[in-house]
């Protein structure tokens, strides 16, 4: 038999099911939320049980559920034994409603239409630049989430699921200061302030942000009682001014480089030279290797204006803002913390 030109001999024949199967990913994203939306995790957490038990218990078609759940264990996320029951795996326990750092907020949110619209009008994003969510909704990300007040909690929710295992590796991999007060910046639910305040029984700390956030903030509790308060206001035009340490999470991979400097230029003014900045972000690393920062990188092309940055990009940033990057430390988590001083 003829050897195809293109298919020498000798070289695997299935080139095809591994490009097409990346090709329908969003199956998977599919999948993974239809597990999330039925809570098949928590349901699973007393052990393991048919598709069809499964089914019963959740209000869901028998047949269809079995033939998600075969494609969700191909990923390691349930198991499939000989009986036909599905078990609860390593991978799909954050998938629990009742765990600590659980993701299932998370997981609803990044499988919204609101994400998946924007992620497939990703060519028009590379083809005119900017984001692909503002031609698609007809305003920005931010601004569309404060007129819409279900999107907007559906958004809080998700980053603050998303936040909690970062929040942690952060307060334990940086020696915050044993006193003085801490100003988070775009701090959302205030997490991270949470995590930085248990730790350090002694600090205070101010959690800046828009007011939908901060309605819902997580410092609540006689643990932190009388040693943080909450303010409302734009970063583009100040921020809290006193604060011994300023955090800047999550926040400057939401920009472009202009609007990045008028953010580290509110925070300068309101710091003495000396202060400490902390920039909670991927840094992303040369070369051609998987890193979560680069799938975050994608992401914010398609939502927003935004970016993942490498360290130089960091520094040159900083810089153009007042500051000096003084190092970066690498958490448990997949963001690093680029700390810099104000000069």
């Amino acid at each position: 038999m003829a050897t195809s030109p293109d298919r020498p001999t000798g070289e695997p024949r299935d080139l095809m099911a591994p490009l097409m199967d990346l090709a329908l990913s969003h199956l998977f994203s599919a999948a993974l939320r239809t597990a999330a939306h039925h809570r098949l995790a928590d349901h699973l957490a007393g052990g393991p049980r048919t598709a069809e038990q499964l089914a019963a218990t959740t209000g869901t078609h028998a047949p269809h559920l079995r033939r998600v759940l075969r494609y969700l264990a191909t990923r390691g996320i349930f198991r499939e034994d000989a009986a036909g029951a599905y078990h609860l795996t390593p991978a799909a326990q954050p998938l629990r409603t009742d765990v600590p750092d659980s993701l299932h907020a998370a997981v609803l949110m990044t499988t919204d239409e609101l994400f998946l619209r924007a992620s497939a009008a990703m060519p028009e994003a590379v083809e005119h630049g900017g984001a692909s969510f503002e031609r698609i909704f007809g305003a920005p990300l931010f601004a569309h989430l404060m007129s819409d007040p279900a999107d907007r909690r559906l958004f809080d929710d998700g980053m603050s699921s998303l936040s909690a295992p970062v929040d942690e590796a952060v307060a334990a991999a940086y020696p915050f200061p044993a006193t003085g007060t801490v100003v988070d910046i775009g701090g959302g639910r205030g997490g991270l302030l949470r995590a930085a305040l248990s730790r350090y029984p002694q600090l205070t700390g101010v959690l800046f942000d828009q007011g939908p956030p901060l309605t819902h903030h997580l410092l609540g509790g006689d643990e932190l009682k009388g040693r943080w308060r909450t303010q409302e206001g734009d970063f583009f035009a100040s921020v809290p001014e006193g604060g011994d340490l300023y955090v800047l999470k999550h926040v400057l991979h939401n920009w472009a480089d202009e609007p990045c400097r008028r953010i580290l230029r509110s925070c300068h003014r309101a710091m003495t030279a000396g202060s400490r900045l902390l920039v909670i972000e991927s840094v992303l690393p040369p070369g051609n290797a998987p890193h979560f920062g680069k799938t975050m990188d994608v992401a914010m092309m398609a939502l927003l204006d935004g970016r993942e940055r490498t360290a130089q990009e960091f520094a040159t940033l900083l810089s153009a803002g007042g500051f000096r990057l003084t190092r970066v430390l690498p958490t448990s988590a997949f963001p690093s913390i680029v700390e810099a001083v104000a000069e």
